[in-house]
């Protein structure tokens, strides 16, 4: 039987991205992480043609040099009986310094994409030489309006886009050594919104030092949920490991 058409089994992985490796961009990490699955020698299904690609499905990308918590691919295997913490396991050791698999979901047939499921994102955004109190009137003049027009550049083109439906939460966080954290929960759909968009989005523009993902959110029905928990197959092939 040809492998590509065998059962198979898919993956959800959730892993963290810190340090010196958050300047890799989102490409060479899709890379590193088909080598380190080629070292574990699990048997990932293969693309099909001249030049054979693990069959891995990426979601939201995250910019470079921003640090995350969640972030997360799903994975298709040859075999239909691949469990998850099989593959956290031999994941262990493989992956370079500052990505590390914190968690995994078997997915049963038909779950949603990551690009498609996955509505909402909060952020840790360290920001250099800010008062907090100078920042809670920033965060009040940025929920209390009514636009925040912001342009993009998208297939060559400039498009201008509002960016206030796409702010679901905001807060002033703690004080840092360099300055205060802003604690942001934004929209993902249509189209992303982005860390640095909201900082630019209304004066003073406040300058990062740090962008770390914390979480990603599916909604359903009212609820939040992380999207291991979404189309995760029956318990006995779920492993969700720490949070």
């Amino acid at each position: 039987m040809n492998p590509n058409q065998a059962p198979r089994t898919r993956i959800r992985l959730r892993y963290s991205k810190a340090g010196r490796i958050r300047f890799t961009s989102h490409r060479d990490v899709a890379r590193i992480w088909e080598r380190s699955l080629r070292r574990t020698g699990l048997p990932v299904a293969q693309t099909e043609g001249f030049s054979p690609r693990a069959k891995l499905h990426f979601g939201l990308a995250l910019a470079t040099s921003h640090e995350s918590d969640a972030e997360y691919l799903d994975v298709d295997f040859k075999v239909d009986d691949m469990a998850a913490d099989e593959v956290l396991k031999a994941l262990v050791g493989v992956l370079p310094d500052g990505i590390e698999a914190t968690g995994g979901a078997v997915l049963a047939p038909g779950t949603m994409s990551l690009q498609q499921a996955v509505t909402i994102c909060d952020w840790d955004i360290e920001l250099l030489d800010v008062a907090s109190g100078d920042l809670a009137q920033w965060v009040d003049q940025v929920l209390g309006a009514a636009t925040l027009m912001v342009t993009r550049e998208r297939k060559g083109q400039k498009i201008t886009d509002d960016l206030a439906p796409q702010v679901r939460a905001l807060e002033v966080g703690e004080p840092t050594s360099r300055g205060v954290r802003l604690l942001a929960t934004l929209g993902t759909q249509p189209r992303a919104a982005r860390p640095s968009e909201l900082l630019a989005a209304q004066e003073p523009v406040f300058r990062p030092v740090l962008i770390r993902r914390t979480r990603q959110w599916i909604e359903q029905d009212g609820a939040r949920l992380e999207p291991l928990e979404v189309g995760a197959a029956p318990a006995q092939h779920t492993l969700v490991g720490v949070q």
